[in-house]
This record gives C-alpha cells, sequence and structure tokens, in this order.
C-alpha cells in the first residue's frame, strides 16, 4: 500500500483536537505544526478526511518537497513534476503561495513562476495549456515556502471544508463551522449532554453538536476538488459514502437547546437546520440570555456572543458582561460556560474566574474561549489577567 503524505491545515488553536481526530480516521505520522496537522496514509484516506473531518479546513495532497534558493530553483521544481498526471488540460488553475521567512523578493512573482512551470509542463507535453481561474478554478496548487524548502500541495478539498453545504443564511458576523466543532471537543463535550446555547445567532454550535449526536459525515451534502482529479476512484468514493452514512443515527429529538433575543437571527437558525436535515432535533426560542432559566440540571453552555455586532457600542458591553455574569451564577450552577469572544475586555466585565483560557483564531479575528465552571454565590475575580 503507498503511502501518502497530505497536510490538514486548520484554525489556529485546534491543532491538538484536529491531530485526534485524524488519527481516530486511520491517518499515520501525525505530526501537529502551527496552523494544521501533517500526516500520512493510503490515497483513500483523503477522501475520508474530507468526508468526515469536522475540524481540517482543507486536505492538501503533498506532490513535492525540495529545497530552493531562487525562483529559478521553484520554477524548475514545478516544471519536474508530471503534472498531467494528476488532471486534465482542460481543467482550470489556481495556484496559492504563502511565504514564511523566505529570501524572495516578490511572494507573487514566485507565485507566477510556480504558475507558468505547470502550464509549460503541459504545453510541453501537448501544445495546450491549462485556463487559469482565479475564482471557481477545478484546480487548486498550494505551495509553501520557508526560508529553505518548498512544498508543492494539490488540493483534494476545493472549497473550504468548513462550507458544509447546507448554510442558508449568516448572521452578521458568522462563526465557522469547523471553528465550532473543535471548540465542541475542546469543550469536552459528548453527545447526550445537554448543551445550550443562549445567542446562538445563525445556529452553528447547535447544526454541528447535532452532527455529532447523530453521526453524520459534515461533508455528506458537498462535492469535493478530488473528484476532478485524474486519481479519481469513483467506486472507492461511493464506498467510502456508504460505509459513512451506514453509522448514521436515527434522527431523534436531542438535549440540545438554542435561544436568541432576536427573532430574525432564529428564523436564520431554523432555515439553517432545516437545510441541514436536523428538523425537530434542536430545540429553539427566542429568549433573553439574562432572564432564562436553565433547560436541565447540568450541561454545556458553549457561546459566541456578539460583542459589538448586535449590542451596540461598550458601554452596552460593559454594562451587559457583569449582568452576563450574574445570570449564570444565579440559574445555571452546575453546568460548565464556554465563550469565545473576540473582546479581550470579557475577561474583566464579566466579573467570573475562568478556569482555562484558550486562544483561537475566527478566520482574523483572535479570540479566547474562556471557561467557566459555574458554582452558587460568589465566583468574581480582584482582577482580571
Amino acid at each position: 500500500m503507498i503511502e501518502n503524505t497530505f497536510f490538514a491545515p486548520c484554525p489556529r488553536g485546534l491543532e491538538g483536537v484536529l491531530a485526534q481526530e485524524l488519527t481516530a480516521l486511520g491517518a499515520a505520522a501525525v505530526k501537529t505544526t502551527d496552523g494544521g496537522v501533517h500526516f500520512a496514509g493510503a490515497y483513500e484516506l483523503c477522501y475520508r478526511a474530507n468526508l468526515e473531518s469536522r475540524i481540517a479546513s482543507r486536505i492538501l495532497w503533498r506532490v513535492a518537497s525540495a529545497p530552493y534558493r531562487s525562483d529559478a530553483d521553484i520554477y524548475q521544481t514545478t516544471l519536474a513534476l508530471d503534472w498531467p498526471r494528476w488532471f486534465d488540460v482542460r481543467r482550470t488553475l489556481r495556484v496559492n503561495l504563502t511565504a514564511y521567512r523566505s529570501p524572495l523578493k516578490s511572494v507573487d512573482f514566485a507565485t507566477l513562476r510556480i504558475k507558468d512551470a505547470i502550464c509549460d509542463r503541459f504545453r510541453n507535453r501537448g501544445g495546450e495549456r491549462p485556463s487559469i481561474d482565479t475564482r471557481n478554478p477545478d484546480v487548486r496548487v498550494h505551495a509553501y515556502i520557508d526560508a529553505n524548502t518548498l512544498t508543492l500541495y494539490l488540493d483534494t478539498s476545493g472549497e473550504p471544508l468548513f462550507k458544509r453545504g447546507y448554510r442558508q443564511a449568516t448572521g452578521e458576523a458568522p462563526l465557522r463551522e469547523n471553528l465550532a466543532a473543535g471548540i465542541l471537543r475542546l469543550c469536552g463535550w459528548t453527545p447526550g449532554e445537554p448543551l445550550l446555547d443562549p445567542m446562538c445567532g445563525s445556529g452553528t454550535f447547535l447544526i454541528e453538536a447535532a452532527l455529532m449526536s447523530f453521526d453524520i459525515a459534515p461533508g455528506s451534502r458537498r462535492s469535493f476538488a478530488f473528484e476532478k482529479l485524474k486519481t479519481y476512484n469513483a467506486s472507492l468514493w461511493e464506498q467510502v459514502k456508504i460505509e459513512a452514512q451506514a453509522r448514521e443515527k436515527p434522527r431523534c429529538e436531542l438535549p440540545i437547546y438554542g435561544s436568541d433575543l432576536y427573532g430574525e437571527e432564529l428564523k436564520t437558525a431554523r432555515a439553517n437546520l432545516a437545510a441541514a436535515g436536523l428538523d425537530g432535533a434542536v430545540q429553539i426560542k427566542q429568549a433573553n440570555v439574562l432572564e432564562m432559566p436553565a433547560p436541565a440540571a447540568s450541561g454545556v453552555i458553549v457561546t459566541n456572543p456578539p460583542y459589538g455586532v448586535r449590542l451596540g457600542e461598550t458601554s452596552d458591553l460593559a454594562a451587559f458582561y457583569p449582568r452576563l455574569g450574574d445570570a449564570l451564577k444565579q440559574k445555571f450552577s452546575g453546568w460548565r460556560a464556554y465563550i469565545l469572544s473576540g473582546d479581550m475586555a470579557l475577561q474583566k466585565l464579566i466579573r467570573l474566574a475562568a478556569s482555562k483560557r484558550t486562544p483561537l483564531f475566527n478566520g482574523a479575528i483572535e479570540c479566547r474561549l474562556y471557561e467557566f465552571k459555574i458554582v452558587a454565590g460568589s465566583m468574581r475575580t480582584k482582577s482580571a489577567n
């Protein structure tokens, strides 16, 4: 069995839980790095990882790695690869390059040299070259260069994996699906344990938790770039999908609860739940988090408060966070609360002692995931870190 090498980028802060997930999917040689996980396995593994990974952003298949010193080296390494063996000249192409501490003067020029080398390889083979499409390409080539090494990957995913294929609409500041799934892992939540998002917005946490509860593969409603490569094995892909579908659990009402102060947000959440095939699985209602009772004696709260987006200015937040802390203490004793926020003032204003603070990124927004173990009575901190 031929071992292939892959790289799965992910939101920063989720590398550890992604490594655990990939190991469970059968990956070997799993190694975390900043922003992703390297792993190896049979080519079938890229099918399974694309279909079933809840946390990866993409699955990249490594096709070359070589030292370089100049743009000419990058061109020659790329030209030496048999690109026509992997995809047809009629497929459209895009090249992405990420550079870290590279001595090259221009990243844009290095990107152009990679694109030229791929096209020249095709032209040398048959006189034609693939067309470039930067918006919706059939094939994406990802290149990474550091101070010494060029690594080239074929993207087997296409659209990012957080695009599950169900979302009908989003709020003003949508939470990426793979970040939500990773946070649920970081929380230690397991299906069957009561879960509440009291500021659910478009319902991302709720949907990801329901997909986990029913063991529904997150990629079951979308297509992937590997289907456009010459290496595509349709019967093997069908087998992988059938195996995943056979594990799905019967639909039922789950102890997963969502609420929001705004009715329009709940319309969006309901539309997304319906599109994901989760009608009736999650209980949602319009409510104010400061007034609502706990739906169970214990469980997990996970939420991404609408800091500054729907609450208004800083003065509104300064009044809201202490009241939120008080509501949690008064009504959710025995629960664990996990609050993701890009507002670094939350730690001080909520006046609860965080037992853990995990740095995360929602896209380019730096956030913290705060863990609060809710106990009746005072948990106020004298000062904030």
